[in-house]
């Protein structure tokens, strides 16, 4: 009788063990898929985005975005570049960390490691805001700033920082052994300039301490593949490996990753080039007026570190700024 049971019943089972293997697939693929969303989809008509990358791309742009930032930007305006955002904090998602620690730097230096022998002529590193503090353009919008840049002088140049001007890093952000001595003894909340010689002995324990780093805040940048690749991968390992064990916080690390790429990628602890020569070479604005630190009409220093919800049309005390781009 138990045996007859089971096999007038046996179809029944299998056609519902179907369904549910298929309603799972669904599902993971529905949770995992951060590549872009439909509505993006239908909102661009290129086929970068939907094809896969292919070993000998020119150029990706890479995104360190947290769960509750829109990204959807990047897809919409730059899909020719094969984006890969980033969810830091989504451990779930296709593309995301070991671990949220070192700000941007845990995002960068994961993509590196994950991409390292398929790495593009160029890679592009960037947080996930379009309308930062911070971006080099005077609504702080980062497209322009990204529409101007000059991938030929990039990989000319194996780096470039994407901030011309010198307000926050140049020409003198960090004295590693000065600050060592002069900063507050707080060691449950070390300042990332007074732990900077140790770290940097830690980071790159074959490059003497410099007496001075210098280079325009803050972590977004372009670099050559020549460049990332003068470098082992083993190395860039490494250099996860001592964010994921320091001891210092997720501010602190990243803020000495933020003031360890430049040197990391070949250049001089001390990286200022003019306001002028910056925005000329990289980014083909050759007719401005400057000083060596900034230009004229180009960026200004926010009161606040956090932009109005109503920017770029409002401004801080909810006036109308005469914002003439698009928002799309």
């Amino acid at each position: 009788m138990l045996a007859g049971s089971r096999s007038r019943y046996r179809p029944a089972l299998v056609l519902i063990s179907w369904i549910s293997l298929i309603s799972l697939l669904y599902l993971c693929q529905f949770r995992t898929s951060n590549i872009e969303p439909q509505e993006i989809i239908n909102l661009t008509s290129s086929d970068e985005v939907h094809s896969h990358p292919t070993i000998h791309r020119d150029t990706e742009i890479v995104v360190a975005s947290t769960s509750d930032e829109d990204a959807s930007w990047v897809y919409r305006h730059f899909p020719q570049w094969n984006p890969k955002v980033y969810i830091v904090d989504d451990p779930l998602t296709l593309l995301t960390v070991p671990k949220n620690k070192g700000r941007e730097a845990m995002v960068y230096l994961t993509y590196i490691i994950d991409n390292y022998d398929t790495l593009p002529e160029t890679t592009i590193f960037i947080h996930a805001s379009r309308f930062q503090w911070h971006n080099d353009d005077p609504d702080y919008d980062i497209v322009p700033t990204l529409r101007n840049l000059r991938l030929p002088y990039v990989r000319e140049a194996g780096y470039v920082n994407l901030r011309c001007v010198w307000i926050i890093g140049c020409p003198a952000e960090i004295r590693p052994f000065e600050d060592e001595d002069e900063g507050p003894r707080d060691e449950k909340h070390p300042s990332a300039k007074g732990v900077f010689r140790r770290a940097f002995e830690q980071l790159l324990p074959e490059v003497p301490v410099p007496e001075l780093v210098a280079v325009s805040c803050c972590s977004q940048f372009a670099v050559s593949r020549d460049t990332i690749q003068r470098h082992s991968k083993e190395r860039y390992q490494q250099f996860r490996d001592w964010l994921l064990e320091t001891p210092l916080d997720d501010g602190t690390s990243g803020r000495v990753m933020e003031f360890s790429w430049h040197i990391i990628f070949g250049k001089e602890a001390r990286h200022c080039p003019s306001a002028k020569e910056c925005y000329c070479n990289v980014f083909g604005m050759c007719d401005l007026l400057c000083t060596d630190a900034t230009c004229e009409d180009r960026y200004k220093l926010p009161p606040y570190s956090t932009l109005p919800e109503e920017w770029p049309l409002l401004g801080w005390y909810h006036e109308d700024r005469g914002y003439k781009g698009s928002l799309d």
